[in-house]
């Protein structure tokens, strides 16, 4: 059994799952290659993204919280993550409240539950600068098609969304669909795919091909966007529940523009790295 290597959780979000490393006492040598060896779900550990945890670099902030794709890459914003880090600090610290700062700003997270953890994930970006775009566009109606899948609706939650609202989200190939689109030419920094489907007021059925991770069963940031795609089109309200593959996240667009998602965490099981995977 291996007692020396780098100690890590495994931790998922309704299926979106996350190896998460502390390195709060001491750096990690970390590079591309050994993320994408951790996140290998053949000879590493499996995950949709590598977290780690790092010092807080200012006074408000418990926590630096960094995102790695499983291609090595990194990302602005993972709400699934940001929960279960959020539920770790507050397991570690007793509070009910703690801030975690990521590239994205400032992110605040309550306790809800026993494991339930809400998470205001800052402003949504509506400029297509801010998403970014490669020009100025309509960022309701973003000049895109491929396929059954057209006219989307940009949004940035710390990272690009393109959400695309279809009439059966079950019948698409977003297997075929995402990677082509992650890449367009309108991403310069690629992009996340959601395609949604209004199921009732107030409920939308979405699923998700993450920039570097593919389809996974879950993305907060991208459920987030989608709510607040669906209220700009006139589709529903300012609150939604979003049904993802797996399982449900309540988001609300907060008067301020600041979204709030509140969802569950759960543990899966904890370890040590095996040096040739991180010395």
């Amino acid at each position: 059994m291996n007692t020396t290597g780098q100690p890590f959780i495994k931790m998922h979000g309704l299926g979106n799952d996350f190896v998460i490393l502390d390195s709060r006492t001491h750096a990690l040598a970390l590079t591309p290659d050994r993320v994408r060896a951790v996140a290998d779900r053949h000879t590493g550990i499996g995950c949709d993204q590598l977290i780690v945890i790092e010092p807080a670099r200012n006074a408000v902030s418990d926590a630096w919280m960094t995102i790695y794709n499983p291609d090595g890459s990194q990302s602005g914003a993972c709400g699934n993550a940001t929960r279960c880090v959020a539920w770790l600090l507050m397991q570690e610290s007793g509070a009910d409240k703690v801030v975690i700062e990521t590239v994205a700003g400032l992110l605040d997270a309550e306790r809800r539950g026993p494991l339930l953890v809400a998470v205001d994930m800052g402003p949504a970006r509506l400029d297509w600068r801010d998403i970014p775009l490669a020009q100025a566009v309509d960022t309701l109606h973003l000049p895109i098609s491929t396929g059954a899948l057209v006219d989307p609706v940009g949004v940035s939650m710390g990272n690009p969304h393109a959400v695309f609202f279809v009439d059966d989200v079950e019948a698409l190939d977003l297997a075929a669909l995402g990677p082509v689109l992650e890449h367009h030419a309108l991403f310069p920094e690629r992009a996340n795919i959601e395609i949604a489907q209004v199921l009732a007021p107030g409920r939308i059925r979405m699923r998700v091909w993450e920039r570097g991770a593919g389809i996974t069963r879950a993305c907060g940031s991208g459920a987030c966007a989608v709510a607040v795609a669906a209220a700009r089109r006139g589709l529903m309200g300012r609150a939604a529940e979003v049904v993802l593959d797996g399982g449900t996240l309540a988001i609300e667009w907060l008067a301020d523009n600041h979204v709030l998602m509140t969802g569950p965490v759960a543990t899966s099981f904890a370890g040590r790295l095996d040096s040739s995977l991180l010395p």
